[in-house]
């Protein structure tokens, strides 16, 4: 995963360009990706599933021994104002967005039995959600939408249920 280097993690040469994307998209926002975002940021590119504020402090900390739950909060709010980083309320988990941009808010589907999170991307069904929300006289007031679900391993190794 990381392996330390000058007190900087190394990261997955797939997580190392996602980071330099993310640091020029900040640019054209005209915001920053401070080297303490960019480690938070970096992490949560090589936690699949993402973490919760308090283990991803645990590993903040091991590249910065003086970061506290302020400083990580900080960069995560700056993180998920830019787009960058999506918080999963259902689990409160924080997890990396991989995608350039997002039109409508994120879907994902959290595992009800693992707690794996799969951010789906399909335009046509957020664009019809979307629509159907505004004709109800509704506005989405949230970034991710979330959905319950079982993921295939579950499936596949008969954790879920059948019709539901």
């Amino acid at each position: 995963m990381f392996a330390m280097l000058s007190s900087r993690p190394t990261v997955s040469p797939s997580s190392a360009e996602l980071l330099d994307r993310a640091s020029e998209r900040c640019k054209a926002h005209g915001a920053l990706l401070t080297p303490i975002r960019r480690d938070v940021l970096g992490l949560l590119y090589e936690t699949e599933n993402g973490l919760k504020a308090y283990d991803l402090l645990a590993k903040v900390k091991e590249l910065r021994s003086n970061a506290t739950p302020p400083t990580v909060y900080r960069a995560l709010d700056f993180l998920i104002e830019q787009g960058l980083v999506h918080k999963i309320e259902r689990i409160n988990q924080f997890v990396a967005c991989r995608h350039d941009s997002h039109r409508f808010p994120g879907l994902f589907m959290v595992c009800r039995r693992c707690g794996k999170v799969s951010e789906l991307h399909d335009h046509a069904l957020m664009a019809a959600l979307t629509q159907s929300i505004l004709r109800a006289g509704h506005e989405l007031d949230c970034h991710e939408l979330e959905i319950s679900s079982i993921c295939p391993d579950c499936r596949q190794a008969g954790q879920g249920t059948h019709g539901v």
